[in-house]
């Protein structure tokens, strides 16, 4: 759970580029085709990580600009992209310009639970890499390499002269 917030601030900033390298590798042409029946489409996943920021944060009471549970997906990456680096700037600049490193104990409903704002933006960054890791297989799927986000992808094992794991 983040207890400062510039702690927050610069893995929020790694997250989102991590996030923003894979929005990058989609096509729009892979946008919408779904791989399996139970599977969201690449389009739906990098479209649930833009709005649910501002969902997510908004419940605490702050202000973040981006898009709502009802907007309509995008049918291009480009466009994703702009509204999710849109909607994570705004996270950040709420997040630093309203809360403090002691508000993060204040607690707020969340889903009709109690949690610290701490915690809120400790879900926020899990969220993130949960659905991220969840893209990374439609990406396979669909044959598209994906990048290492917390050590090297499958792919650049080669690259820095070691046999991939298994």
């Amino acid at each position: 759970m983040y207890s400062k917030i510039d702690e927050f601030l610069s893995d929020w900033q790694y997250e989102t580029e991590c996030t923003l390298k894979y929005f990058s590798l989609i096509s729009d042409k892979d946008v919408h085709k779904k791989y399996h029946p139970q599977v969201r489409s690449m389009g739906r996943l990098a479209w649930h990580l833009t709005e649910t920021i501002s969902e997510m944060l908004n419940r605490t009471g702050l202000k973040v600009h981006g898009p709502g549970e009802d907007d309509l997906i995008p049918w291009t990456m480009s466009k994703m992209i702009d509204s999710y680096k849109a909607s994570a700037a705004s996270a950040a600049e709420q997040v630093k310009a309203n809360w403090t490193d002691a508000s993060l104990e204040e607690k707020v409903n969340m889903y009709g639970e109690e949690w610290t704002k701490g915690m809120v933006l400790t879900t926020l960054v899990l969220h993130q890499a949960h659905h991220r890791g969840q893209l990374s297989i439609v990406m396979r799927m669909a044959g598209i390499k994906v990048p290492g986000v917390y050590g090297p992808a499958n792919e650049e094992w080669e690259a820095i002269g070691q046999k991939p794991q298994e």
